[in-house]
């Protein structure tokens, strides 16, 4: 689905229309200045999850993380 594009003036006279447009059909309008893209109107997402916890419960442990490997190496002190 293409967004939508409208000329700065014509969004400058329906600003608040086009505000309430995008907060509840949830969709983005890109706004032009003589036919180059100058501002994008985007819905704002209210249920942003944040990173600390994004990755629970993806990660599956096989065995004990913290055995002895029985494999010989050497460190370098």
């Amino acid at each position: 689905m293409a967004i939508p594009h409208i000329p700065a003036g014509e969004f400058k006279a329906q600003c608040l229309q086009l505000m309430n447009d995008v907060n509840q059909k949830q969709i983005s309008i890109i706004i032009t200045k003589r036919g180059e893209p100058v501002a994008k109107m985007v819905p704002i997402n209210n249920n942003d999850k944040t990173f600390f916890g994004c990755l629970a419960n993806s990660v599956t442990i096989n065995d004990d993380i913290v055995a002895p490997i029985d494999e010989d190496w050497e460190a370098d002190a």
